[in-house]
């Protein structure tokens, strides 16, 4: 199976630093398993939207797949309470 490349927007640095250390290890490994498979058993698309989530722990990543170039785009990170309010 090919590999996805895996791009994240800007935004996305300065999420991962809100969070606990020890949570962001966590959740960049799991990250890295979109690269293989951007619809890993667990992910849900969002309604309304061409966009999925995944779950690590209380966190959510969001993100986007195009599968014409082969690229998964991480597009948000966060606390699953914050994470779908739209900023």
């Amino acid at each position: 199976m090919t590999n996805y490349k895996l791009v994240f927007k800007k935004s996305v640095s300065k999420d991962l630093r809100l969070i606990p250390n020890k949570d962001v290890a966590r959740i960049l490994q799991r990250m890295e398993q979109l690269q293989e498979n951007p619809r890993p058993v667990g992910s849900e698309k969002l309604s309304g939207q061409e966009r999925y989530r995944v779950r690590q722990g209380l966190y959510r990543i969001i993100y986007e797949v195009t599968d014409e170039l082969l690229v998964v785009t991480v597009v948000k990170v966060g606390h699953r309470k914050h994470v779908y309010k739209r900023s």
